[in-house]
């Protein structure tokens, strides 16, 4: 008799932090290991994330032929692939952002603790730095 599998979920329905794999077993011949085991980057991705990405391979990687296979525009592919990026943990960009925002927060608070800036400008730095996002 052949046992159906499911997919396996990635985030506990409970709190919706990232399950751990404790338990493998061969549907073969019973082998069974357990332990904790992380999963692949794309094990974790929903469903939604899941079916872009292999439809965006299928496509070899070209926004045009995405917009046809999907019925979308150019803009919802592009937040589409933002979100799968993000959801694999890959957005560069966004890492550049956080590097450059905090390399610029501790400039300005040295500038501060160098007396280069007033409190009231270093603030006014600090907030615009954080409007920035």
């Amino acid at each position: 008799m052949i046992q159906k599998t499911y997919p396996m979920p990635s985030r506990c329905p409970v709190c919706g932090e990232p399950l751990t794999v404790t338990r493998l077993t061969c549907g073969h011949c019973g082998t069974e290991l357990t332990g904790s085991f992380s999963g692949c980057r794309f094990c974790r991705l929903e469903e939604k994330h899941l079916r872009f990405v292999e439809t965006f391979l299928r496509c070899r990687g070209s926004i045009k032929e995405v917009e046809k296979a999907l019925g979308v525009s150019y803009p919802t592919v592009k937040n589409m692939l933002e979100a799968a990026l993000a959801a694999l943990d890959l957005d560069e960009q966004r890492d550049l952002r956080v590097v450059r925002e905090r390399e610029e927060r501790a400039d300005i608070l040295d500038r501060l603790a160098n007396r280069e800036l007033d409190v009231d400008t270093a603030v006014e730095a600090l907030n615009q730095l954080k409007g920035r996002k």
